[in-house]
């Protein structure tokens, strides 16, 4: 059925009408399913991970299961695996028109994830890398984190960024793009940055290597950032336009705030213990004060960034998943063709 898009795509689902007649629902690009609908999508695509393997899977404080997977990522398992198809016969076609050779193997698939923090996104990501991975198409599919491209601590302090971490402008958004667009010219072998999220910093003289995966997915907060306008102007490349398919992982503030403080709580009794931690401090103090400070960088920081930055790049994403307060997918909007 098509419906109303989610909030914050284009087209708002607002109904129209001159007055003398019944009000007809505004255009929208976006065809939105509930989560039966989208669930009988799957058509006959097996289950190729064990209850084990959707437990190490998971992040802390989500509760992906088994009815999860079956019901919301092997149905976009198998969108996505049409999809690369779809491309691959595009870009084929495309040689066959130019004369030119097609190439022993074809161009990256690339696979943007986005959404707020301790929404769920990157248990989204692993999901999807290891479900795509099975299909015997694309069996080389490699994942990256956006956090590789934060600026190291120093130059954020440099820049005067500490409080702005995750921000926009807090990445080195022109080496993340080249990243992204050499893998999809083909090149051997790139390499990225590597962050700890352990000591909250950039690992010196760490690099992760990616060497021409059939897939790659992309996950991090700004992935869907629209390009920023060159020095003379004129509107350059930006990540989003390398990718072939984009994920917005949705949910109301106020869910995903409590989500944040239980993923908080479950961190200090666990990897803030370590003594190498940036966090461990909170381990020193009393449950309450480490979660009133918790809420402050929420409030402050990590919810500013989702409702200016984050949320507006919303109607950018091919797929829309909403989760409900207790992080199950309720309904998806999935950008019509």
């Amino acid at each position: 059925m098509i419906t109303s898009p989610p909030r914050g795509a284009p087209g708002n689902g607002n109904a129209k009408g001159n007055g003398n007649g019944p009000r007809r629902p505004e255009a929208t690009p976006y065809v939105d399913l509930t989560r039966a609908e989208w669930s009988a999508l799957r058509d006959k695509t097996p289950l190729p991970l064990s209850a084990d393997e959707v437990e190490r899977l998971r992040g802390l404080g989500d509760v992906i299961d088994l009815d999860e997977v079956r019901d919301i990522y092997l149905p976009l398992s198998r969108l996505l695996n049409l999809y690369v198809q779809a491309t691959s016969g595009l870009r084929g076609a495309l040689n066959t028109f130019l004369g030119e050779r097609a190439e022993q193997r074809g161009t990256p698939f690339v696979i943007g994830v986005a959404g707020s923090v301790a929404v769920g996104k990157s248990t989204v990501a692993r999901l999807l890398q290891a479900l795509l991975a099975r299909w015997p198409e694309h069996p080389r599919v490699e994942l990256v984190t956006t956090d590789g491209f934060l600026y190291p601590m120093e130059e954020l302090k440099a820049r005067g960024l500490l409080s702005r971490k995750g921000f926009p402008e807090s990445y080195d958004r022109r080496a993340l793009t080249r990243f992204v667009a050499d893998i999809k010219a083909g090149k051997e072998e790139v390499t990225a940055p590597v962050y700890s999220h352990l000591i909250y910093d950039i690992v010196p003289g760490e690099r992760l290597v990616v060497r021409r995966p059939d897939i790659l997915i992309v996950e991090g907060l700004n992935v869907l950032q629209p390009a920023l306008p060159g020095k003379d102007g004129r509107t350059r490349v930006g990540l989003a336009d390398y990718f072939d398919f984009s994920v917005y992982v949705d949910a109301r503030p106020e869910d995903i705030e409590q989500w944040y403080l239980n993923r908080f709580r479950k961190l200090r009794e666990t990897a803030f213990q370590n003594p190498f931690s940036y966090f461990q401090r909170y381990t020193q103090v009393s449950e309450e004060e480490a979660l009133d400070y918790a809420r402050t960088m929420w409030r402050t920081i990590n919810k500013v960034n989702l409702l200016e930055n984050v949320a507006p790049t919303r109607g950018r994403a091919t797929l829309v998943v909403r989760k409900g307060p207790d992080h199950k997918v309720q309904r998806l909007s999935l950008r019509k063709l």
